[in-house]
């Protein structure tokens, strides 16, 4: 049978789709933002840089590690979603 040429999938299935494409993408970028950062000795849910031992990384002073605004340093690239989810065959 040939097909009919016919577009048959609605506006709104394509929405959800893009939407549930969206949550996916956002879902992996969260889960490799915490790989990342349990991988580099930070606090997956928070912005304190720990050691092995959970304590707070310090400076050669004692003091902790911050950035330039002052806020706890996070030596690591920002992590954000580049392109589209490959699509599941």
């Amino acid at each position: 049978m040939a097909s009919s040429g016919k577009k048959k999938t609605t506006m709104a299935k394509l929405t959800r789709e893009s939407k549930l494409r969206e949550r996916r993408m956002d879902k992996q970028a969260r889960k490799d933002a915490r790989r990342y950062a349990i991988a580099n000795g930070l606090d997956p849910y928070g912005d304190t840089p720990t050691d092995a031992d959970g304590q707070p990384l310090t400076n050669a002073d004692g003091e902790p590690l911050t950035n330039a605004d002052g806020d706890p340093a996070a030596d690591g690239p920002v992590l954000e979603t580049v392109g589209p989810a490959i699509a599941e065959a």
